[in-house]
Parts: C-alpha cells; sequence; structure tokens
C-alpha cells in the first residue's frame, strides 16, 4: 500500500488564543495530503479534473489525541483505505515529528462523479485512472 508524507510547519494563523492548533485546521492538511498523494503519484487534481471526473466529499470525521502547537513540525501521512467503483476513502494520521506522536486520525470519502455532479462509476468510464488506484491500494502478501 502506498502512503504519502507530507511535512509542515504549523502556522500561528491556525491556532487558537490558547497556542492550539483550531480543529478546522486538520482538514485543510488532509487536503494538502491527499493533493500531495496523487502528485507523487503521477497524477494531480488538475489532470483527473481535465478528464471530467471530480471528486467532491461525502463524508469527513477527524480523532484529535492531541493539540498541535505553533511552529510544530508535523508528517500528515495518506493512504487510500477502500477503493469503490462509485467512491473512494481516503485516510490521514497527523504525526509531530520531534516525538513521532500521533496527534490525530482522519478519514474522508470522495464520491467520483461528472462534471454535472452525476454519480460515475469510475472502473467502467476511466480504467486507466481506476487501475493507478488499484495499483496504490495493493498490499503485499
Amino acid at each position: 500500500m502506498y502512503i504519502n508524507e507530507t511535512k509542515i510547519k504549523v502556522r500561528y494563523v491556525e491556532t487558537d488564543q490558547m497556542g492550539i492548533v483550531h480543529h478546522s485546521n486538520y482538514y485543510s492538511w488532509f487536503e494538502v495530503g491527499r493533493t500531495e498523494f496523487f502528485e507523487q503519484t503521477g497524477m494531480s487534481y488538475g489532470d483527473i479534473e481535465c478528464q471530467g471526473i471530480l471528486f467532491p466529499l461525502i463524508e469527513s470525521g477527524c480523532i484529535y489525541k492531541e493539540g498541535a502547537k505553533y511552529q510544530d513540525e508535523l508528517t500528515i501521512r495518506t493512504w487510500i483505505q477502500e477503493l469503490g467503483n462509485v467512491r473512494v476513502t481516503f485516510c490521514y494520521e497527523v504525526i509531530r515529528d520531534r516525538d513521532h506522536k500521533l496527534l490525530a486520525a482522519g478519514k474522508t470519502v470522495h464520491a467520483f462523479v461528472n462534471r454535472e455532479f452525476k454519480p460515475i462509476n469510475l472502473k467502467k468510464i476511466n480504467k486507466d485512472l481506476w487501475e493507478k488506484l488499484k495499483v496504490l491500494i495493493a498490499t503485499e502478501e
């Protein structure tokens, strides 16, 4: 299974009055991780959208274990947990680099739709993209 690791450093603007990262920022980091995930595998959101395939968010969740703080250096780990014909589930871990502590774990579920936001079966519509994504979730046995 392919796991992308994206490095970020917490900015002051991402923290609240207590100096802890506001919970909403984790979802922005998930998006950064997901974008980097695609780019590191030779695909990009832009390229996929040019083919008429969109990935709207249909579900999200995050478990917060410990708050990140200003100037923490973090790693966002991103991978595909599940790939179906009409949706894909990404998982994320936010890890503080200095002590390798898991700060948050989350997931997002995205539908495959066309430009009119009608659901599509990715396996039928774009077999090449489907195969590329399948390879990324294959586990070694």
